[in-house]
């Protein structure tokens, strides 16, 4: 089996008549050493199935065929899912039964018959972000993952309370997930070359709160729409004032004057519990 260099790489896309576009996010890696490091730092075991979401012209397929028994590639380029089973019969044709490919959006396209157990892609910069949540959202059996972000997304994602780019994605994939920064990869892997470090992240998924998910993600979403104020005037629109939300804060143990960049999710998760309870019971929630 052999992965994909730099004349591979532009040999596959002239064929193709494959034109990168920042539409769609397209910077394929042609460096080996590259796709082998991010799939020794995914933690594969022999018998996972992965996802992969934008395989492009197949440099980290070809990688993770050799260590999963499955790969699941979702390619939302027509020309490039077509191509991607002939490249594999071409350049690993041992394995070319382990491949599913999917054509279509990752955010819309359904996975039924499918139960992959990790998540591993170069994910497009443009749309990382709601990707991962939605997978981790809407697959259950994703277990762990590693994904190739651009490196100020992988910095959001993994950043803890206190910090100034804590937020929204950073809460958001705590909800489901341990998560952590497994390295920077410089641009010139990919072709065409960046103007940005790409940056990994590796998660292991938790176990969620009890808490209805889109209640959680509500406060949250309002605490960081305006992300300056405190609390209490940050939640005022969602909880019916800013003396209701007061109260709410306080009954969930959270300083009304604190921000959100200062919150876990499990503070969050408890403000959503308890504007729960005082909707059910208004007078349960006492100042």
């Amino acid at each position: 089996m052999s992965l994909l260099g730099p004349a591979e790489v532009r040999e596959l896309a002239h064929k193709l008549g494959i034109r990168p576009t920042k539409q769609l996010g397209q910077n394929f890696v042609h460096d080996p050493n590259t796709v082998r490091r991010i799939v020794r730092a995914a933690g594969l075991a022999p018998d996972e199935s992965v996802l992969e979401v934008g395989p492009g012209l197949g440099s980290l397929t070809l990688a993770l065929l050799e260590h999963a028994s499955q790969v699941h590639a979702i390619e939302i380029d027509p020309v490039l899912a077509g191509a991607l089973g002939d490249t594999v019969a071409r350049f690993a044709p041992e394995h070319t039964g382990r491949l599913t490919v999917i054509a279509g959006d990752a955010l819309r396209v359904s996975l039924e018959g499918a139960a992959p157990t990790a998540l591993v892609a170069n994910l497009p910069y443009n749309v990382a972000v709601p990707v991962v949540l939605h997978l981790l959202g809407t697959v259950p059996s994703l277990r762990h993952g590693l994904v190739m972000v651009q490196k100020e997304v992988a910095d959001r994602l993994t950043a803890g309370p206190g910090s100034r780019i804590y937020g929204v994605p950073s809460v958001k994939l705590a909800w489901y997930a341990e998560s952590r920064q497994a390295g920077k990869v410089p641009p010139s892997v990919f072709w065409p070359v960046p103007n940005v470090d790409s940056g990994l992240v590796a998660f292991t998924r938790r176990e969620e709160p009890a808490e209805d998910r889109r209640a959680v993600f509500g406060v949250v979403d309002a605490a960081f729409a305006q992300r300056r104020k405190t609390l209490r005037a940050a939640l005022a629109g969602w909880a019916g004032g800013p003396d209701a939300a007061e109260r709410v804060l306080r009954a969930a143990g959270v300083d009304p004057g604190a921000r959100g960049e200062q919150l876990t999710v499990e503070d969050f998760t408890r403000i959503a519990s308890q504007q729960r309870a005082r909707v059910a019971d208004p007078g349960r929630v006492q100042q």
